[in-house]
């Protein structure tokens, strides 16, 4: 009987150790999914209810930051660093060209070719007040128009208002000194505060074809709407491109594009004053004399190695004499394109600004012939063979964000990181990359993910192929006084320390064509052809 009681005692524990185990998992699990149901329920009202200005449609799920985006991260806070915000209550406060001085330091009677002139700048504002900050675009150039000579000028920003504008009197003659306030800083501080917070500067209106109908329909890097969207999304690299999608047609429709500019803008009536055309591209050194320059007998100078792959980059880069750019840092040879060419298989990736590289070699070498690749547009996919000279050059486009007013294809397109991929690569294969002005009116995240994707497709040719060739082209200046908040030369200069800035650890070569254009003074987002002649032969230098 005692046995049977204890028994019966033992089964009671047992049973109720059980029932507590089932109880608490039951709650444990219950917790769980009321955990995941309100998470699942947040997501869903923000996707569908919270009109954030510019929402990332489709939401990517949270997520720790990949190495990519850390690195995006870390390059826009120190250019947030260097760009401080420069809030003003009058134009008058902000920096004048006409009230500001420039003084000659150490000046001389005579100057001999070789020396350095240094300027110094002491910046103004409207009222002559000394301003107490840096930060202003300056651009500053020397030349000879009857020489057919320019080159840049050095800036120094010691961001106290004063700046240091030095010039290498690189030849002999009467040259003329030019110093340009193209945007004063707080403009400066406006357009990049505008620049980073919006995306709908520019429109584009994609076209999809179903049968015999044609649909346009709004597209963009990123859209605010609630409604239902096409993504073309590269899930590798990050990138996306939407568009709305059209009812009762499938997203692999889309065939075309074409973009326009919106009635939008960031910057406030008053910031607007400050880009007129009168306060954009202003002579600070109007009244400047010209410096007479003379040779002074001075040693011969060694002759320079010629240009190669990996030589060191100097500022200026060089500089245009008889309408002919030669480097600082090596010597130019002349080059016989053809034979030089025998052989090589050139990819020309980017934008116009490359594809001039490809009309160039059309018209300058009589026996290249284009291939029909059956596309059409003036962005079509290009290729040019010499078969008797096993020559293949070939131009293709960037991927969005490609602007043009006219309607181009998009049924070829494609990032230049997978076409990079693609390529085989070899000591007679030559890449060329060119990116920087379609990026202009939209936020530099875009740039910066873009080039950091190129660099790292780039990484990977160079370690499965390290003969190749790679070829990193800059922006060229532009049009000063077109449009300062979408296409303005800060944007481009912004992109093009960046982009060096982010390529300077592989063994890649640059065309630097800022500071050529800067040389020549093309304010031309399309310069003419003895400038895109000059920018080639040096690509011409790196390969023979």
């Amino acid at each position: 009987m005692k046995i049977s009681t204890i028994n019966y005692k033992l089964l009671l524990a047992l049973l109720f150790i059980l029932a507590s185990w089932i109880t608490f998992t039951i709650f444990l699990n219950s917790t769980k999914l009321w955990s995941a149901l309100k998470l699942s329920s947040s997501l869903h009202y923000w996707d569908n209810s919270t009109k954030s200005l510019f929402p990332r449609t489709p939401l990517i799920p949270l997520k720790s930051l990949t190495e990519t985006e850390l690195r995006i991260k870390e390059i826009m806070e120190k250019l947030d660093q260097q760009i401080p915000p420069r809030p003003f209550d009058h134009i008058k406060t902000t920096s004048s060209a006409a009230h500001s001085t420039t003084t000659i330091l150490n000046p001389r009677d005579t100057y001999c070719r070789g020396d350095q002139l240094d300027i110094l700048l002491e910046m103004r504002d409207h009222l002559g007040h000394r301003k107490q900050y840096g930060g202003d675009f300056l651009r500053a150039r020397m030349s000879s128009p009857a020489l057919m000579a320019g080159a840049s000028g050095k800036v120094t920003d010691f961001n106290n208002g004063t700046y240091l504008i030095s010039f290498t009197l690189f030849w002999e003659g009467q040259v003329s000194l030019s110093l340009l306030l193209i945007h004063s800083s707080e403009a400066v501080s406006a357009l990049w505060r505008a620049r980073n917070q919006g995306y709908d500067r520019v429109i584009f209106i994609g076209q999809f074809v179903n049968g015999t109908s044609q649909v346009h329909s709004e597209c963009g890097l990123i859209l605010n709407t609630s409604a239902e969207l096409c993504q073309y999304m590269d899930n590798r690299d990050q990138e996306g491109f939407y568009c709305m999608r059209p009812q009762h047609i499938p997203c692999a429709a889309l065939t075309h594009m074409y973009s326009k500019n919106k009635q939008v803008s960031y910057l406030s009536k008053q910031e607007k004053s400050l880009f007129e055309r009168s306060n954009v591209g202003v002579e600070i050194m109007e009244k400047f004399n010209t410096i007479s320059v003379s040779k002074c007998n001075k040693e011969t100078v060694a002759m320079k190695e010629k240009c190669k792959l990996g030589m060191a980059a100097t500022i200026p880069s060089g500089y245009v004499w008889r309408n002919t750019w030669n480097p600082v840092s090596c010597r130019l040879a002349r080059v016989e394109m053809k034979e030089c060419l025998r052989g090589k298989f050139i990819h020309l990736m980017g934008d116009s600004t490359i594809r001039q590289w490809m009309e160039y070699f059309k018209a300058s070498i009589n026996t290249l012939k284009s291939v029909d690749l059956h596309e059409s547009g003036k962005l079509r996919h290009q290729l040019a063979v010499d078969l008797d000279r096993n020559i293949n050059i070939q131009w293709q486009k960037h991927c969005y964000p490609l602007i043009g007013s006219m309607t181009y294809s998009v049924k070829e397109i494609e990032y230049l990181t997978r076409a990079i991929d693609r390529t085989g690569g070899e000591k007679n294969t030559i890449v060329v990359i060119s990116l920087g002005q379609h990026f202009r009116p939209f936020p530099i995240d875009v740039f910066i993910r873009r080039a950091l994707n190129v660099h790292k497709a780039v990484q990977h040719l160079l370690l499965r192929s390290p003969d190749t060739l790679v070829i990193i082209k800059t922006e060229n200046i532009r049009e000063m006084y077109n449009d300062a908040e979408r296409f303005s030369d800060f944007h481009g200069y912004i992109q093009y320390l960046t982009i060096k800035d982010i390529f300077q650890d592989l063994s890649v070569s640059i065309v630097d064509a800022w500071d050529i254009t800067i040389a020549y003074g093309t304010n031309n987002v399309h310069p003419p052809q003895h400038v895109v002649r000059n920018q080639i032969n040096i690509l011409l230098n790196y390969i023979c």
